[in-house]
């Protein structure tokens, strides 16, 4: 697994960031990993912890299956790559998964709920580290996945010029998402 470089600093949790405990919204309701409105998707749910950290958990469903009955190693990947992303709720800053690095420790059986805790590990300019650990129906149950990735911070203007007008539409009703998508954010202010 990679990790934070050496020389990599913890950046400062942004003064706006969801506050401790509170929900991290979706970025889209359709996203296939935290969309609400997606009928098949993963639904995973975040919570901001108390520095730059959060949890998040999932329920495994049979449209989650790789092999019969377990879920499919692609779709954990997703769910960590989920969460990971939601770290950069904690830092409003826009970003994409430059990499991302699973190890799959245990097999995850449809019904099992999967508990996500999740981190900054370090940051080197726009190159934000995170490491997350996925726990077997508890977060007191066996790690099951770990993952590490690596984010690059890009400005909104990466999503803005290749959203569809529907979307950019509801970004502009919602004040929670209107405020993470501010056009003018400039990445080093």
């Amino acid at each position: 697994m990679s990790k934070a470089p050496e020389g990599a600093t913890l950046p400062q949790r942004h003064p706006e960031s969801p506050k401790p405990g509170a929900k991290i919204p979706s970025h889209f309701g359709h996203c296939f990993g935290c969309g609400a409105l997606h009928p098949t998707g993963l639904h995973l749910v975040a919570h901001a912890g108390e520095g730059l950290d959060l949890t998040a958990e999932f329920t495994v469903t049979e449209n989650h299956q790789g092999a019969p009955g377990l879920a499919h190693g692609g779709l954990l990947s997703l769910a960590f790559d989920e969460a990971h992303g939601k770290l950069m709720w904690l830092l409003r800053s826009p970003a994409v998964t430059a990499h991302l690095e699973t190890d799959f420790l245990l097999p995850v059986p449809v019904g099992s709920v999967l508990h996500i805790r999740a981190h900054i590990t370090g940051q080197v300019g726009r190159k934000v580290y995170t490491y997350a650990e996925g726990h077997l129906n508890s977060f007191d149950g066996p790690i099951a996945v770990k993952s590490t990735s690596l984010f690059v911070i890009v400005p909104m203007k990466h999503f803005l010029d290749n959203a569809p007008k529907e979307f950019l539409d509801a970004i502009a009703k919602s004040p929670e998402l209107a405020a993470f998508v501010d056009p003018t954010f400039e990445i080093n202010p």
